[in-house]
């Protein structure tokens, strides 16, 4: 009995460990609001323009929890603009207090839900383009917003997040943010949609107690006393950066630092901020694993695509998120996910899950991005195989096949990977494993990993510091291997249907087909242990057994992630 409950345990806590990794940053509802149309969509508000750059100051009040601030957008002009009112999402119970345009204070704007209208009234902005591009080819309108309030405590972070207002093990105050899916306009106004970056990046300035450091992504800029018992920090972002992606992080950090020579020959600085007291631990554990992570990424992906803001994992109260060039970190310096192995297999307890998963972002989120959070599973699909892909690039093809194969235990195929698109909602969190394991089947089929591997460098060379669809990667696939492989994706994607190969056996004849799939579907699958290939269709097509089928039964390599069915 006491074995058989240690097993029991062991599950649970594999099956906890499963939910909190893919758990999703939204509920998951199956009806929308208007507010989830604002929020989601590109509407007549948001089509006319276009953001260049944030600059952001904050300053909070840890004893009040609150924060006020400012946000200058600096934007462009990419239609007409007849419309001539802005959408700028600020969520409740966040307000602004004032509009600057123009070095005038703006009347005109009004609260609809967690977004403000902004009337520009008769303003000409085609006008003042035209009249700015002769003097200057460059053309930033520049829109100021104040803003204050009491912003959404996190509940439970990353998951269902907010602002963070926590203490270190020391009692002092440790403070962030970690909004992914719930969007930045939970703290700070900004046009909150994936589909529109700052491509000129941003500044992020945070006001704190002299006792405390902030820390953000991007390069420290300057550092400046205020002569209040206050220091404003104030970072720097070059490249541009998903809004959820732009943080503070406030509290009794220490810095160390290493660096990297890839595959560039540039130089990519290490930064890593931590809590005074876990100094050690962190020199230990990121000195172990962030080096043979960044060469095996870079091998796979291409050279790290932010060169210019540098690599930074900073110590977080919560377990982690893919904050472009600051990622945060909070795997309390173990092996594995909080010291447990998704896969089952014991590959996943020889680094760091945090750092591996989190930073494999940097290429599949960051550097691209979907347009919509329904394309979701490009984030994370790809960055859960990256997982697979560093161990095999460090412990054998083998082990990496092991690894992926094993995370399918954790898909549950409640819903499709796609979600509901212009609604702000993402699909199943299968978009975890489903979306690996999806990967992992198209590498089969492409049976080619030379060319696998110019596919994935080529996603992230072609699509650089770009926003994308689903239908883009897709396509791409397609085109770079040659083979039509968009009856897999709508398979995988857009049903929750695991394709079943049946078969049955007569004399010397074994007969197969494909079932539970969509029309047309006719993907490839090779027979376990040779280099020989069936080629199912919804059709029974028939073959002559060989030796080995006829011994062995019909055995599909396991690296395909379908079901086989004898049929008697």
């Amino acid at each position: 009995m006491k074995y058989i409950a240690g097993s029991f345990y062991i599950s649970i806590f594999l099956c906890c460990l499963t939910y909190f990794a893919c758990a999703q940053p939204l509920n998951q509802k199956n009806k929308f609001t208007r507010q989830d149309t604002l929020r989601g969509s590109i509407n007549p508000e948001r089509a006319w323009w276009d953001v260049v750059s944030y600059n952001i100051y904050v300053a909070p009040d840890y004893k009040t929890e609150t924060i006020k601030g400012w946000n200058q957008i600096g934007f462009d002009v990419t239609t007409d603009g007849k419309n001539k009112k802005m959408q700028i999402d600020l969520q409740q119970p966040m307000v602004i207090d004032s509009i600057v345009f123009n070095n005038k204070q703006i009347t005109h704007f009004k609260r609809d839900g967690n977004i403000y209208l902004i009337d520009f009234g008769s303003f000409n902005f085609i006008a003042a383009k035209t009249a700015l591009q002769k003097k200057n080819p460059v053309t930033l309108y520049s829109l100021k917003i104040y803003f204050q309030g009491t912003p959404r405590r996190a509940v439970n972070p990353p998951w269902d997040g907010g602002w963070i207002w926590s203490k270190d093990a020391k009692g002092r105050p440790w403070m962030t943010v970690a909004c992914q899916g719930l969007g930045a306009s939970v703290w700070y106004p900004c046009k909150d949609h994936q589909s529109d970056e700052p491509d000129q990046g941003a500044l992020i300035q945070i006001k704190v107690p002299d006792t405390l450091v902030a820390v953000a992504n991007g390069r420290l800029y300057s550092k400046d006393d205020q002569k209040d018992g206050n220091i404003l920090y104030t970072w720097q972002v070059k490249n541009p950066i998903n809004n959820y992606n732009i943080v503070p992080y406030i509290g009794k950090y220490v810095h160390f630092y290493d660096n990297y020579i890839g595959e560039t020959e540039k130089n990519l600085s290490l930064d890593y901020w931590v809590l005074d007291y876990n100094l050690e631990k962190a020199k230990k554990q990121f000195g172990r694993d962030v080096i043979p992570m960044l060469e095996a990424f870079e091998y796979w992906f291409g050279p790290y695509p932010f060169y210019e803001d540098g690599y930074k994992l900073v110590e977080s109260s919560h377990l982690g998120m893919e904050h472009q060039s600051a990622t945060a970190y909070g795997n309390h310096y173990q092996n594995g996910y909080l010291g447990g192995d998704l896969s089952g297999t014991g590959w996943g307890l020889k680094w760091d899950y945090i750092i591996i998963h989190e930073s494999g972002h940097e290429w599949f989120a960051n550097n691209i991005t979907t347009n919509d959070i329904a394309d979701m599973w490009v984030h994370e699909g790809f960055t859960m195989y990256s997982e697979a892909l560093f161990v095999e690039y460090h412990y054998g093809k083998k082990a990496g096949d092991e690894y992926v194969q094993g995370i399918r235990n954790n898909i549950s195929n409640d819903r499709p990977l796609i979600g509901y698109y212009g609604v702000n909602k993402e699909g199943s969190g299968d978009m975890y494993n489903k979306g690996a394991n999806l990967l992992h089947t198209i590498r089969q089929v492409i049976n080619d990993d030379s060319v696998f591997k110019k596919i994935l460098r080529g996603l992230n060379k072609d699509f650089y510091h770009q926003t994308v669809d689903s239908k883009d990667v897709e396509v791409y696939f397609s085109r770079v291997s040659g083979k039509d492989m968009s009856k897999i994706f709508d398979q995988y994607l857009r049903t929750t249907k695991i394709p079943v190969l049946e078969y049955t056996t007569q004399g010397d004849k074994i007969s197969y087909r494909w079932a539970n799939c969509i029309t047309d579907f006719d993907m490839p699958v090779r027979i376990e242990g040779t280099s020989d290939w069936l080629h199912p269709t919804a059709e029974w097509k028939s073959v002559t057994m060989t030796a080995d089928l006829k011994s062995k039964g019909l055995v599909i390599d396991k690296n395909f992630y379908i079901k086989v069915k004898k049929i008697q």
